[in-house]
């Protein structure tokens, strides 16, 4: 289930002054209280939520690991009855052992981390976020390309690490992070609190997505000369440069292009959201046994 998102902001700023996270701010905003208005219309505060979590036994069942099935090159990897039933059953899988903790959804824009996430939150019975639309609502903003030209991508980095921070003190939450909260350290600090799973898309198939649909909401792009897709693959390429030490980072990697291979296709738009929500359990159920084994030997 999605939850919708409102932040309280107080008298505590961050100011032009402030050092925190290294550098200095160009503008002021604090999420100091977060609040989670879920579908029933019930208002949870986070310090609430803090303090009334639901205790988890910490003894875990052996973990077992089971695959996806294979079907034959060249047909479809699972149709929509199988995917429903193969990501119900690998959900029931993972659950016990997630222990409550969230998940964190990272990677380059375009990557699929909200379509993805939603459906994983549907499944786990999470609540689903976007930081992205945190961020906007913190500072009453409509739109991350706003902020950026407002104010600036410091300022808007800044209150995204802050809503990463608030967000770490929460359980049973899949968060769809912004492409570029991997650069900061912080970040990670905070999203270690739970699992970390990175899109992995080859960049050629983001830019045909961000085209197609346009480059208006992506403020690091938007400024770009030349025609859609070229303008996109250049971009892309010059950030993930930037941000390729950081990603690897995430506890799990979900990558499309051996997904494909395995799977014998040649383009991984032919991959359903669903098949990659499957394949991103099944690889955050191999990361829970690997802890598991390490623990217990």
């Amino acid at each position: 289930m999605e939850a919708s998102v409102s932040f309280s902001l107080k008298s505590s700023y961050l100011t032009k002054n402030d050092t925190k996270f290294g550098r200095k701010c160009t503008g002021i905003v604090r999420a100091s209280s977060l609040q989670l208005g879920f579908q029933r219309g019930q208002t949870v505060d986070l310090a609430d939520l803090t303090r009334n979590r639901v205790s988890i036994k910490s003894r875990n069942p052996p973990l077992k690991i089971s695959c996806c099935h294979k079907q034959p090159a060249g047909t479809e990897i699972h149709n929509s009855f199988d995917d429903a039933l193969i990501l119900k059953r690998k959900a029931q899988d993972v659950l016990p052992y997630l222990n409550e903790r969230c998940i964190y959804l990272v990677g380059m824009m375009g990557s699929g981390k909200t379509t993805v996430g939603k459906i994983l939150s549907e499944v786990l019975g999470y609540s689903f976020f976007d930081s992205d639309k945190l961020v906007e609502q913190a500072v009453g903003i409509p739109s991350v390309a706003q902020i950026f030209k407002e104010h600036s991508e410091a300022f808007f980095r800044d209150n995204e690490s802050e809503v990463l921070k608030d967000l770490s003190t929460m359980h049973r939450l899949v968060v769809a992070t912004g492409g570029g909260a991997v650069i900061r350290p912080v970040n990670w600090k905070y999203m270690k609190h739970g699992i970390s799973v990175w899109l992995d898309v080859p960049l050629d198939a983001l830019a045909r997505r961000i085209a197609a649909v346009g480059t208006a909401s992506r403020p690091l792009l938007d400024k770009e000369s030349g025609d859609p897709y070229t303008k996109a693959f250049a971009k892309l390429t010059a950030l993930f440069e930037q941000r390729s030490d950081a990603y690897p980072n995430a506890d799990v990697r979900v990558c499309l292009e051996d997904m494909a291979s395995k799977h014998g296709l040649s383009d991984v738009s032919a991959l359903s959201p669903t098949a990659i929500a499957i394949e991103a359990l099944l690889k955050i159920e191999i990361f829970l046994a690997e802890k598991v084994a390490v623990r217990n030997s």
